[in-house]
């Protein structure tokens, strides 16, 4: 299974007991995502610069939430790491803004840039007040691999979902014979490579977690996240057939995205936030 857990975690406005430096990262993090957030297209080297910083902060503040290194400002560390919706959905729109960031593509389009900067900012602000729960040491050397893999693939999913939601605005003005605009500069061409580029190495990441899960991780067993995950692969796997051997493309390849990304995060972040914030209940 992926990323199941243990315990629960509660809503923490105030941040107490969270880590010193876990709290320094993510509040840098978040001043670099508002300040770039708010930056004229035309600063697009301070834009930038404020963006490698937040990256980077991002980075670091995940780095101590699942790395079992957090000291909660008393200098003892503890075994075990950190997991719950908020933070495997700071990891995910990391990835995201990861690929994006590299990319370089979206730094001079002022309303995507705007809107992926102020995702990353939520998602820190999200881990900040529901910090998840201190899982204890892994039962397997495998499992943070596993645990790692499975987040990654949803970051990678994450973009494909990105790139496909501009293929179908584009399909839609295409049929509409409206003039197309140029997104992130791209051809439509290349993000239709790209989305699909995205989708492969997400279906190959998510093949990997779910083998872990099944050899190494836990006992196998047929819950909801189980059965979820599984739906998310075999529509993957059809879509990348259908796309290899009958060429699908436009809304048809894009629905079959979307119910995708839907299943596989209601496999996890969707399960966990109902279970965590709503029903304030464990998940097994």
């Amino acid at each position: 299974m992926i990323l199941s857990s243990a315990s629960v975690s509660t809503w923490n406005p105030s941040g107490a007991g969270l880590p010193v430096w876990w709290v320094l990262c993510s509040a840098l993090a978040l001043v670099g995502y508002v300040v770039a957030t708010f930056l004229s297209d035309a600063s697009a080297g301070h834009v930038k610069r404020a963006l490698l910083l937040a990256w980077l902060a991002h980075a670091l503040a995940i780095f101590f939430d699942v790395s079992g290194l957090n000291s909660a400002g008393t200098g003892a560390a503890f075994e075990g790491a950190r997991f719950g919706f908020a933070p495997a959905l700071s990891v995910t729109v990391w990835l995201v803004l990861s690929v994006y960031l590299f990319e370089g593509h979206f730094l001079h389009v002022g309303g995507v840039r705007r809107g992926l900067v102020l995702l990353g900012a939520a998602s820190v602000a999200l881990a900040w007040l529901f910090p998840g729960e201190v899982r204890p040491q892994a039962t397997s050397p495998w499992q943070p691999l596993h645990w790692v893999l499975g987040i990654a693939s949803y970051g990678l999913f994450g973009a494909a979902l990105l790139h496909g939601a501009l293929l179908r605005r584009a399909d839609r003005q295409m049929r509409l014979h409206e003039a197309l605009p140029p997104f992130m500069g791209l051809p439509l061409l290349k993000l239709e490579q790209l989305t699909f580029r995205f989708v492969a190495w997400g279906f190959v990441v998510l093949t990997l977690a779910l083998l872990l899960g099944w050899w190494f991780a836990h006992p196998w067993r047929w819950d909801h996240k189980t059965v979820l995950s599984m739906l998310a692969w075999l529509v993957f796997a059809a879509l990348l057939l259908g796309r290899h051997l009958l060429g699908w493309r436009g809304p048809v390849a894009t629905r079959w995205l979307f119910v995708g990304v839907g299943l596989l995060l209601l496999a996890y972040v969707g399960s966990r936030f109902v279970l965590e914030v709503i029903l304030q209940r464990s998940m097994a």
